[in-house]
């Protein structure tokens, strides 16, 4: 079983990126594999609506990642996507590329497990995840929870891993996740233990 880790940060050890390597050594204790990749800084199209995915099963534009996340995902069996918060969106590229990769390579996400995660300096991250989630709900995709919206908060580089809460907030979606895996791969297997709470607050 494996996950892909999908970065949208142009930043590739950022904030979203510590979110992230959480989810996946939380994984990797369970037993799950996974594969990060980061979207870098490069130019990602928007789709045209143009259909030709339909046709010739990728999307028409091959000048960017869309297609290579693509035949990733094809080998993969759920997804992760963790977004900065931009104006309470999340990345315009990481949109865009979302777009056209679940509509132009349907069959490689259809019913496969997801997850979105935004990270942000102080608001706006219900919106972000939020948008991150629904595409997936309309692929069929089961959405993996956790103890809390799937959140952390930083904004200098490395601030991430001082939101004792939102890492184990990834913990505990990574757990999540692994257990539907392993529940759909031949399961039945135990729910996952709960850590014992780790409240963060922001007034010091």
């Amino acid at each position: 079983m494996k996950v892909l880790l999908l970065n949208g940060s142009p930043h590739p050890t950022g904030n979203t990126y510590l979110a992230l390597d959480e989810v996946s050594k939380t994984l990797e204790a369970e037993g799950i594999d996974s594969e990060l990749f980061q979207i870098g800084n490069k130019p990602v199209r928007g789709c045209i609506a143009c259909a030709k995915c339909r046709e010739i099963g990728q999307c028409v534009f091959n000048d960017d990642i869309c297609n290579t996340m693509v035949n990733i995902m094809r080998s993969c069996d759920a997804l992760v996507v963790g977004t900065p918060v931009y104006y309470g969106q999340p990345n315009g590229a990481l949109l865009a590329l979302l777009q056209r990769m679940l509509f132009s390579g349907t069959t490689a996400f259809a019913g496969k497990p997801a997850a979105g995660v935004a990270v942000c300096r102080r608001g706006g991250a219900t919106a972000a995840l939020q948008s991150l989630i629904m595409p997936f709900q309309m692929l069929n995709m089961p959405v993996v929870t956790s103890q809390y919206w799937n959140i952390v908060y930083g904004r200098e580089q490395g601030q991430a891993a001082l939101d004792t809460e939102g890492m184990q907030t990834m913990r505990a979606m990574a757990r999540n996740m692994a257990y539907l895996l392993k529940q759909t791969h031949g399961g039945p297997v135990s729910v996952p233990e709960r850590e014992p709470w780790q409240p963060m607050h922001f007034i010091r």
